[in-house]
């Protein structure tokens, strides 16, 4: 089962979900059951591309203590439902993870056109306040822009 999902914003599916050894396969009584339980405590992975400045200001959320992004979606997720991102910067070739929390939810339906998806609270550690300070060096001046962007 494959619950990696893409992402709007130029993003693919990364790879494939880890192969069962036979001493990890359950037998065929218990596999549904196994494989339904352990789909809902992995937290889904998104790969999150993106190729402009102007993409990534309207996605990033400095409003968060420790920075967030807008992740477009049709997934639904709960508020607090973990969330890993893959994230990729524009001209800059290395991938940034990211284990972050559903911080809100913009339903289907939303008002205003708004897009679809969910709001990711970074985790409050190091590396990702690292992570923060370089999408901030990234967006400069931008970051203060009045232009309107998808989230909060």
């Amino acid at each position: 089962m494959n619950d990696r999902v893409p992402a709007r914003i130029g993003a693919t599916p990364s790879g494939a979900a880890p192969a069962q050894t036979p001493a990890q396969t359950p037998g065929p009584a218990a596999a549904a059951p196994v494989a339904a339980a352990a789909a809902a405590n992995r937290p889904s992975v998104i790969q999150l591309v993106f190729r402009e400045k102007g993409a990534l200001y309207a996605a990033y959320i400095p409003l968060l203590t420790d920075g967030g992004l807008f992740v477009p979606t049709a997934r639904e997720y709960r508020l607090g439902e973990d969330i890993y991102l893959l994230l990729s910067l524009p001209d800059d070739p290395q991938r940034y993870p990211v284990a972050g929390k559903v911080a809100w939810v913009t339903p289907s339906n939303a008002s205003g056109g708004r897009t679809q998806g969910v709001g990711v609270r970074f985790p409050a550690d190091e590396k990702t306040r690292g992570l923060k300070l370089k999408i901030e060096e990234v967006l400069g001046t931008m970051i203060s822009s009045s232009k309107p962007t998808q989230t909060l």
